[in-house]
């Protein structure tokens, strides 16, 4: 069984890994390529490497993203944990079924720094 992670924002794919309010959690049988339970729970506070931790204490194995900063994508590859960048959107179920079947890649990373930053898809303070 495969845990995969999908930031989500207003119930929908956040493209940006740090501006996610809630995570859909998939667990995927490895066997049939088929999504087993989605797991829809709100995302803790948001915190310098408070994400990566908060997803290998619920033994996530791989987050499904859009952009995500450096230190989030270091944290995770020392947790042993696979990040797929650059993916634009998509039903959570149906992204981890083609992430476990192996037909969903990384692509490079949307965008760096979240909130901190002038790209064009986030809301400023």
């Amino acid at each position: 069984m495969k845990r995969i992670a999908i930031p989500l924002v207003g119930g929908k794919f956040s493209e940006h890994f740090g501006g996610a309010e809630q995570f859909a959690l998939v667990a995927v049988d490895e066997t049939t390529k088929k999504p087993t339970s989605i797991e829809v729970t709100a995302a803790p506070p948001h915190a310098r490497g408070a994400f990566p931790a908060w997803l290998r204490e619920r033994r996530v194995d791989a987050v499904i993203v859009g952009g995500i900063g450096g230190r989030a994508s270091s944290m995770f590859s020392a947790y042993g944990i696979d990040v797929v960048t650059g993916v634009a959107g998509g039903d959570p179920a149906v992204l981890a079924t083609a992430y476990v079947a192996g037909e969903l890649s990384s692509r490079g990373s949307r965008c760096e720094g979240g909130h901190l930053h002038d790209c064009d898809h986030h809301e400023h303070p």
